[in-house]
């Protein structure tokens, strides 16, 4: 008879939990960007770090928002596509461009902006505020997220 490990439940298992919070939690606010304006995940994240930290290169938004490059070329082409962003090339370094929102593109991100917050307090109310800043600096520590002004720089 084979032997069963019984002592370790995979729905205690960080990881497995961290992973069926983040699918919970992220299709409900899915809906909103997908349905609303026909975006993809890496979209609505491109669109956010433009509309948040103002114009930047592909390169920037890769480091400050953890995004591979494949992915944030290709979320750039379809924003570009759904007219939210455009694409200047640098004058002193011709082989990057600057990427802008548009007016659509800010409506876009100031639309998404106040549903996303209204989102997260909804997430939060479930916690009482030290909960949600204890949960809030755990995650944050576990994603090393970047440093915003580190990021901006390279």
């Amino acid at each position: 008879m084979p032997q069963y490990d019984t002592e370790f439940d995979l729905r205690e298992f960080l990881p497995y939990l961290l992973n069926q919070a983040a699918a919970a939690t992220s299709v409900e606010f899915r809906e909103i960007y997908k349905n609303r304006y026909g975006m993809l995940r890496t979209e609505w994240r491109v669109l956010f770090h433009l509309g948040r930290y103002g114009s930047m290169t592909a390169k920037s938004l890769c480091d400050l928002a953890a995004l591979h490059k494949t992915k944030v070329s290709r979320a750039v082409a379809a924003l570009e596509r759904k007219r939210f962003l455009v694409r200047e090339v640098l004058e002193h370094d011709r082989r990057h461009e600057q990427l802008i929102l548009t007016p659509a593109g800010r409506a876009a991100f100031n639309d998404l902006n106040t549903e996303a917050r209204a989102f997260d307090a909804q997430i939060a109310a479930r916690f009482t505020p030290k909960e949600t800043k204890v949960l809030r600096d755990c995650l944050i520590a576990l994603a090393k997220l970047p440093d915003d002004e580190a990021a901006l720089d390279g």
